[in-house]
């Protein structure tokens, strides 16, 4: 085998083309001049032509392996390597330098520049180095992957709390769940004040957006739908609906169930015609059970009960007294919702709301409705302001009627006058008149200046201090008895018996005055209601030197309806005084009945002393000389006082008008019952208190007694003398 020889390498001059005629180099040492591999039969080169027969062999026909690469092909060799054979095939640069002449049998040379970038050939094409593309690309996505860590850290790690917060925005609401009211009953059981199912309209703003829609208009046309049905305006519903950055707003309160039926019929037919994946312009209306006050006896003890205002708390009477027991404790439920409909797999939080306490009252319904009727037609026929009756068990202290003129309906206080809302009977602080007279008697006989029997003559004008009092009537000198000055009311006979109650007109105040006390007046009546005022009483040294005159025959302090009975009440029990009470007990929502806390009990006078005055009492009803025979009532021994005191008007603070009572108690000689009239300014008639109040005295007090069956005794009246023997 013998070699090639080696021709001495040669660098191309010019551009590095080949020269003419030149038809490529020999393959070196018979191996392939494209990529160094064997071509396979019908293959094409690396440069696209036909390689050179089945193999490259050598000159002699053998294969051309293991030989030498001839000198003068080393650098065609390293160019072709780095230019073309690893991406492009051997030889398809020129450019590399003068090729060597084909050896025999070798394959065909390649034309210079085949491959290059025009017929002459150029430098070759090299790519970038990978490495650094290699480092960038690491390093982005290096990067992207620390961002999304950091955040998904932050998501879920560091503000997880924040990010579920926003989310049940959204996707969570909570509903107030309304506590239902006690009721309020009569001492009977019979319901006064109670509560019926009602809901409370409520709506989502949010979910009227028109991301949640999918319409601009959702607020007015579903106002459009709403306001027939709720009777509200349509203008003022829609701009509830429009509201920004809350997710509850009230549309109507307290409507009944068939509302709400209405109200879901059209929910359900406009979501059948919604797209999937959007709510119903009503999708966001919500109901809120919140149960309606209602009086089912309508204004009957309208002014001890009150009213409930629009925000469910008591506005007046009882239900502002007693709120707090009646409303109960209010819950709340929190649950998931999508397109305004609960997902009811998603679970529900719950705070169940505690119901109010059941309230019973001492009123009597019955007798609560002849007081309140007698009193209404009294005050209308007398074109009065105002009147009041109070009816008391004369035992327990218990109140059985407290009637108020004019009254109004609880149910519907948009119609009543503001004046009647609250409770006058407790509230109007006035000058009781003659019907005080009966404290000035019984501190007459406690302290033993006097009997019924004692002689009292009486002028016809008085003057004491700095002026001269009279009765009601002119008269010639009367000579009366002590009975006789009350049984007549005369004024001037009464300040001539208080008068010996001390040493001095000082000392008798001081006496009197702690009588006042006893019998409750300027103290709380213990009722707690509110507004309820203590009377006005002042103290005895800073009496006035006509107050100390006018006071023993009630002008001059004043009291309220209450506490005016309450003395009456006082000697019908024996000289006990047990304070008034409105309340019998709560029954929890447990079910536990509580009574009410027993009323203090004072004495005042001795048990001898009251029944003294009840007999001189009588006199006022049965004699033909006393002021009351307007309230006899067959058959039963009535004790009464009748009463006139010149009125102060609350608008200037002067006198101006009268006010009329009545006050006593049946049957005289077993007492039971306490009635109590008083009317305010008379218009119309006459303004006596036995023409005014004696008739509504006799009515509710015969109606009580048929209703309480309270027989009569029996027995006849005490008749005790009214004018004094040396008056004959």
């Amino acid at each position: 085998m013998s070699e090639r020889p080696r021709e001495p390498r040669r660098r191309p001059s010019g551009s590095g083309a080949e020269p003419p005629g030149s038809s490529g180099r020999p393959a070196p040492s018979g191996r392939p001049a494209s990529s160094g591999r064997p071509a396979s039969p019908g293959r094409a080169s690396a440069s696209g032509r036909p390689s050179g027969g089945e193999g490259q062999r050598r000159a002699d026909g053998a294969p051309a392996k293991g030989g030498r690469r001839p000198a003068g092909s080393a650098a065609s060799a390293k160019s072709g390597a780095r230019g073309g054979s690893s991406r492009a095939g051997a030889g398809a640069r020129g450019g590399s330098g003068p090729k060597g002449p084909r050896g025999p049998g070798g394959p065909a040379g390649r034309p210079g520049g085949s491959g290059g970038s025009g017929s002459g050939g150029g430098a070759g094409l090299r790519l970038a180095k990978p490495k650094p593309r290699l480092r960038l690309i690491t390093f982005g996505l290096t990067f992207v992957v620390l961002v999304f860590t950091a955040r998904l850290l932050q998501v879920q790690a560091v503000d997880a709390s924040a990010f579920a917060e926003k989310a049940a925005v959204n996707r969570y609401i909570t509903v107030p769940q309304v506590a239902e009211r006690g009721t309020i009953a009569a001492r009977d059981g019979s319901a006064l004040a109670t509560t019926v199912d009602a809901y409370d309209i409520t709506a989502d703003p949010y979910l009227f957006t028109r991301k949640q829609t999918g319409v601009a208009d959702a607020p007015e046309r579903a106002a459009a739908q709403l306001a027939p049905v709720l009777g509200e305006d349509e203008q003022e519903l829609a701009a509830k609906l429009s509201r920004k950055k809350t997710r509850y707003v009230l549309l109507a309160r307290q409507q009944s169930p068939q509302v709400w039926q209405k109200i879901k019929k059209l929910k359900a037919d406009l979501a059948e015609d919604v797209p999937a994946g959007k709510g119903s312009v009503l999708a966001g209306i919500y109901r809120e059970e919140h149960a309606k006050r209602v009086y089912p006896n309508e204004k009957l003890a309208s002014s001890v009960l009150g009213f409930v205002n629009a925000e469910g708390k008591g506005g007046a009477g009882l239900e502002a007294q007693m709120n707090k027991q009646l409303a109960g404790r209010d819950g709340k439920i929190t649950y998931a919702q999508s397109g305004g409909r609960q997902v009811p797999t998603a679970g529900v939080r719950e705070r169940p709301p505690r119901p109010g306490a059941d309230v019973d009252l001492t009123l009597d319904r019955d007798i609560q409705w002849a007081a309140q009727k007698a009193i209404v037609e009294q005050v209308e026929e007398s074109q009065a302001d105002r009147g009041y009756v109070i009816v008391q068990d004369t035992r327990t202290g218990e109140l059985l009627a407290m009637a108020n003129a004019p009254d109004f309906d609880p149910g519907d206080i948009t119609r009543a006058d503001p004046d009647a809302l609250g409770n006058a009977a407790v509230q109007d602080a006035y000058e009781p008149g003659s019907t005080a007279k009966l404290m000035s008697m019984a501190a007459v006989l406690e302290e033993g200046k006097a009997t019924p029997a004692t002689e009292v003559t009486v002028p016809n004008r008085l003057k004491r201090a700095d002026r001269s009092f009279a009765d009601d009537v002119d008269h010639e000198t009367w000579h009366l008895t002590l009975n006789g000055v009350l049984a007549k009311s005369s004024n001037i006979g009464t300040i001539l018996a208080t008068e010996q109650l001390g040493k001095t007109q000082k000392q008798a105040n001081q006496v009197l005055h702690r009588y006042l006390r006893d019998f409750g007046i300027g103290r709380e009546t213990g009722l707690g209601m509110p507004g309820a005022t203590s009377g006005i009483l002042p103290k005895p040294e800073d009496w006035s030197a006509s107050q100390q005159y006018t006071i023993p025959f009630g002008q001059g302090f004043s009291l309220n309806a209450v506490q005016a009975a309450s003395i009456y009440s006082t000697i019908a029990n024996g000289g006990v005084r047990t304070e008034p009470s409105l309340l019998r007990g709560t029954t929890g929502p447990d079910g536990r009945y509580r009574k009410a806390p027993e009323p203090e009990k004072n004495r005042v006078v001795s048990e001898k002393t009251a029944k003294t005055l009840a007999k001189m009492l009588e006199s006022v009803v049965d004699d033909m000389e006393g002021t009351g025979t307007t309230a006899k009532i067959p058959g039963y021994r009535v004790a009464g006082k009748t009463g006139t005191a010149n009125r102060v008007d609350p608008q200037t603070g002067r006198y101006k008008g009268y006010t009329a009572s009545f006050a006593g108690f049946a049957p005289a000689d077993k007492p039971r019952i306490t009635v109590y009239c008083a009317v305010q300014n008379p218009k119309k008639g006459s303004y006596f208190g036995s023409s005014v109040c004696g008739p509504v005295y006799k009515q509710v007090m015969k109606f009580a007694l048929k209703s309480l069956q309270i027989p009569p005794t029996g027995e006849g009246p005490a008749r005790l003398p009214v004018l004094a023997r040396s008056g004959d």
